[in-house]
């Protein structure tokens, strides 16, 4: 496996292996790997040819308040476990290599990004759509795998990849889950070991609110109030929000239609620490 730190390098890589007939898969992370990330490498390794997993701590997605300083960070760890998973090559630009001195662009995407996450974070989904753009710029991949748990993030990029005529197919791998179901995150290390036991109350919303869909309950504010009211069960728990909308574009209908796809959205505080989490159900047909 080799790591590559420049634009031009990965560049001249990316050319030289798509010239020799193969598919790019890439992987892009902000680093302190775990085991969703290796499952996108693994699911990029059995689809591409070649698998190039970016390693990069964004400075642009977070607000002046949040985690940027103390996001970890453990450059040898990830580079060991991606390369056990399948990449090939590692990117690992600098700062000064991704955002040069005198950069004055940064990339929009406008509706998906009014709510839940772009309401509680403003500046946030600019940052991503910025670096997300940049570094299908410098991988060229044929293909890019992103994790379901961060799932307005995905909508965002497929939104990018189609308003910007990326030719890139965008794979989304499920999320992957602790065994009492609280997904895994880089952020999940934040909590102390008191906090940890307490998480699951996450998962297990999703989950009382998936069983009323599937017993027939279509009315988006009572799917929303029993998820809140289980939250609220939790006295660790702080509710940025909870709340239900359609899968493809997040609207909030009134009541959902049967045989429709939703998404079930979570983002609280356990303690200081800031956890999001999904779940799909489709609403059934009676």
């Amino acid at each position: 496996m080799e790591i590559i730190k420049t634009v031009r390098e990965m560049q001249e890589i990316s050319i030289e292996q798509k010239q020799k007939g193969k598919n790019i898969g890439f992987v892009p992370t902000m680093g302190y790997l775990h085991e969703g990330h290796l499952s996108l490498i693994r699911k990029a390794k059995e689809m591409s040819d070649i698998v190039i997993t970016s390693i990069y701590v964004n400075p642009t997605q977070f607000a002046p308040n949040e985690d940027f300083s103390r996001y970890p960070r453990d450059f040898e760890r990830d580079k060991e476990l991606a390369e056990k998973a399948g990449s090939d090559f590692i990117f690992y630009p600098s700062d000064n290599e991704m955002y040069p001195n005198g950069f004055d662009t940064m990339v929009l995407v406008d509706t998906v990004t009014k709510k839940f996450e772009g309401e509680k974070r403003p500046t946030h989904f600019n940052g991503v759509a910025t670096v997300v753009t940049k570094l299908f710029n410098a991988v060229m991949p044929n293909i890019a795998f992103f994790g379901q748990k961060d799932y307005q993030q995905t909508l965002v990029i497929k939104k990018l990849v189609e308003d910007l005529l990326f030719p890139i197919s965008i794979y989304i791998v499920p999320t992957l889950r602790q065994s009492d179901g609280l997904a895994m995150s880089s952020r999940n290390v934040y909590l102390s070991t008191y906090e940890r036991t307490r998480a699951d109350i996450i998962y297990r919303t999703l989950i009382t609110a998936k069983e009323a869909i599937l017993k027939g309950e279509k009315r988006r504010k009572i799917i929303n109030a029993i998820m809140l009211n289980s939250l609220r069960s939790e006295p660790l728990v702080k509710i940025d929000y909870a709340s239900a909308a359609d899968a493809n574009d997040l609207s909030e209908p009134e009541e959902f239609n049967s045989g429709q796809l939703v998404v079930l959205l979570i983002a609280v505080y356990i303690g200081k620490t800031r956890l999001i989490d999904n779940m799909l159900v489709t609403i059934p047909q009676f």
